[in-house]
């Protein structure tokens, strides 16, 4: 069975969440940069980029532009750019495919965590220049915990790829990816409901007026494009 699935377009190796064999699944013949859009991925690309560009508009036209607009404008653009190396990885499926789309996926992960490291300083440095206080909000609490852990996911995701003896042998970093994909997830949905709760902090209140229903609206338009092309077989299910 597992045969003529692969060899009927060469895309049925592994079965989505949602839909039939194959539907989020790169053909052999075809280049990664489609992946962008296959299946419900056009779905995700409008939620993740309304939502970048509501927070954008919000900052640039809100002015005076100060050093902290730099935090939500640095969150946003890195939580965009993970979620296309999300997208970018979802429907490769032979070992070749694999293989590019990881050293591809890499870059854009690690651009967008540097983009996150930014926007941490950013605010880090604001809140010790103005004697702030930490951990004061929901928001600056769930945000303190994706920070740490977005950062132990690109560590452990450049770790078993490029150094897998890290873990002792090629197989034994192999049995991590599935921990990795599934805790990938996690943080997708943990960095969408961080933004959420942005919307009710003091400086969006006064400043830039993000209204919370807009943000849940575009993250959910999001995970319904990301979570149904989900591969099974690629979270060991």
């Amino acid at each position: 069975m597992a045969d003529s699935r692969t060899a009927n377009g060469g895309r049925g190796e592994d079965e989505p969440l949602l839909g039939r064999a194959g539907d989020a699944s790169q053909p052999e013949d075809q280049g990664l940069q489609f992946n962008f859009l296959i299946g419900t991925a056009v779905i995700a690309q409008v939620g993740i980029w309304l939502l970048t560009v509501t927070v954008w508009a919000s900052v640039f036209t809100h002015p005076p532009l100060i050093l902290f607009a730099a935090h939500p404008l640095l969150n946003s653009a890195g939580i965009l750019v993970i979620t296309q190396g999300i997208l970018l990885l979802q429907p490769t499926h032979t070992p070749k495919q694999k293989v590019q789309g990881a050293h591809i996926h890499a870059i854009f992960n690690s651009t967008g965590t540097l983009a996150l490291l930014a926007g941490l300083i950013v605010i880090e440095y604001n809140k010790i220049s103005h004697a702030g206080g930490h951990f004061e909000s929901p928001h600056a609490i769930l945000g303190t915990v994706t920070y740490i852990l977005f950062f132990l996911q690109a560590i452990v995701g450049v770790a078993q790829f490029y150094t897998p003896s890290v873990f002792g042998s090629v197989d034994n970093a192999k049995s991590v990816y599935k921990y990795h994909r599934i805790s990938g997830y996690v943080l997708l949905v943990l960095s969408l409901v961080t933004v959420a709760l942005a919307t009710q902090t003091g400086f969006n209140k006064s400043s830039l007026h993000i209204q919370l229903w807009a943000v849940v609206v575009l993250a959910v338009i999001t995970l319904v494009g990301v979570l149904p092309r989900i591969k099974k077989q690629k979270l060991g299910l």
